[in-house]
């Protein structure tokens, strides 16, 4: 869980025919010395619930991938450089490791978690919840992007993708019944070129992030 952003910080969700929900947790980015070790780009800001020793994944890949429809269980999570590295039940060297490069992992997930955090949402419960400016729609919730420095919430509008830092000054509301999350952006951050103007019409400047998870007080904050 994060604080405020997102408690497991899942980028997606799916409902397989099972009717069982799976949450997107990490992916398989390059192979990590000889003995089968990969570098994991994390999807959750909850790895030691996660990637716990033995946890099994279901694995998204290409259809002519030795993988495809086989499961892959953790020996173990290290961290090397900062960085999280996964070793793996059968994956014993370095070639093994290469063909699972880019393999989506993906979790079950079941019943309703809550955070114990009133300000903390999972990124599955806010990922298509409308968002609403003074009072209409502007776009959707696309994703939400963990940074070092700060959460944004991708918000897919009519003039394309916005970047919202996702702090309370900007973000004061999530209504998960109502299906809503109010913002109240700086002035040029929704704004953008209209495709009817000249081209050499004034373009609002664009408002730059500043780096906060949703914070009271995000200029006092530095995944």
């Amino acid at each position: 869980m994060s604080s405020t952003p997102i408690s497991d910080s899942v980028s997606d969700s799916s409902t397989p025919g099972d009717g069982q929900t799976r949450l997107r947790v990490g992916r398989l980015t390059k192979a990590h010395g000889l003995k089968g070790a990969l570098k994991v780009e994390l999807y959750t800001d909850a790895p030691k619930k996660r990637f716990v020793p033995g946890a099994v994944f279901a694995l998204q890949v290409p259809n002519d991938s030795p993988w495809h429809g086989k499961t892959l269980e953790l020996v173990e999570l290290r961290w090397y450089n900062s960085h999280p590295v996964g070793f793996f039940v059968g994956v014993d060297d370095r070639t093994a490791a290469e063909t699972l490069v880019k393999a989506i992992l993906w979790v079950e997930h079941e019943g309703v978690e809550v955070s114990d955090e009133p300000d903390a949402w999972f990124d599955h419960q806010l990922i298509g919840l409308s968002v609403v400016r003074d009072g209409s729609e502007v776009g959707t919730i696309a994703r939400v992007d963990h940074l070092p420095a700060q959460d944004l919430l991708a918000v897919d509008t009519p003039s394309g993708e916005v970047l919202v830092p996702f702090v309370s000054a900007i973000v004061p509301s999530v209504d998960l019944a109502a299906g809503t999350v109010t913002v109240t952006p700086p002035l040029g951050l929704f704004e953008s070129l209209d495709d009817d103007e000249p081209a050499d019409a004034e373009v609002p400047a664009t408002a730059v992030p500043a780096p906060a998870a949703r914070d009271p007080k995000p200029d006092e904050t530095s995944e």
